[in-house]
């Protein structure tokens, strides 16, 4: 990557960009908006969903840590990737519990909001249906472990920015699971605080609020008025509305 930067082609649209910018980083910028779920603007490049594939000079990779460069020939928009977009979100929904008709986060939620912009019609694989518990010991919070997609923005945001390390993620492969840091495992016996940047960044209804579920009727909320990709590129830039 050049030091002042330069511009690539997505989709045969040039896209400038700025030092330091990633592929997604740079789209999105430029108004373009490239499918991510575990990327956040207000923290470093993870790269484990891999909603974000694109393919840059013929070769596959995560749009959300790969740094732009002068030159890089980008495609986003193809049948091809859309279908590996949509395996992972159907692997995703099966590997969890997501019961979106009656869920408080329908309507807000990143994982629904991109099944419904990749037009995935059915969760294709056999369902795990794991036994996971719900933490309501939290006076203010409640932990559904059943819509989880270990994301691991509430660890980054409990640790970079909150300075807390209440969340941490355990186990291997589809053991892996979200546990909380206290004695007994319990968020109430945390100092998790509604202050906390880990209590807003959870793209699904892993982290609820309690007392106010239901406040906005779903029909009414953000992606029930424009699909995710359009509202996101108005969220999901430093400095603009979250």
């Amino acid at each position: 990557m050049s030091e002042g930067g330069g511009s690539f082609t997505l989709d045969g649209q040039v896209i400038a960009f700025a030092p330091g910018q990633t592929i997604l980083t740079a789209a999105t910028a430029a108004g373009v908006y490239i499918p991510h779920l575990c990327a956040h603007p207000d923290f470093p490049p993870h790269g484990s969903c891999k909603l974000c594939a694109v393919t840059v000079n013929g070769r596959d990779g995560s749009a959300c840590t790969i740094e732009a460069a002068p030159g890089q020939e980008v495609r986003s928009d193809t049948p091809e990737l859309h279908e590996i977009r949509r395996v992972l979100l159907q692997m995703l929904f099966v590997e969890g519990n997501h019961f979106c008709p009656g869920c408080e986060k329908s309507g807000r939620c990143k994982l629904q909001a991109l099944a419904y912009d990749l037009e995935m019609l059915s969760p294709h694989f056999v369902q795990f249906f794991p036994h996971r518990e719900i933490d309501a010991s939290h006076p203010e919070f409640f932990l559904d472990f059943n819509r989880c997609i270990m994301c691991e923005l509430c660890v980054r945001a409990s640790r970079d920015v909150d300075g807390k390390n209440i969340f941490a993620l355990a186990g291997r492969g589809r053991e892996s699971h979200i546990i909380v840091n206290s004695p007994s495992g319990r968020l109430g016996d945390t100092d998790f605080a509604a202050t906390d940047k880990a209590a807003e960044v959870c793209p699904v209804g892993a982290i609820l609020r309690k007392e106010v579920g239901f406040a906005t009727p779903i029909g009414a909320r953000l992606y029930d008025q424009a699909p995710i990709s359009q509202v996101d590129l108005q969220v999901d830039l430093p400095g603009r509305e979250k």
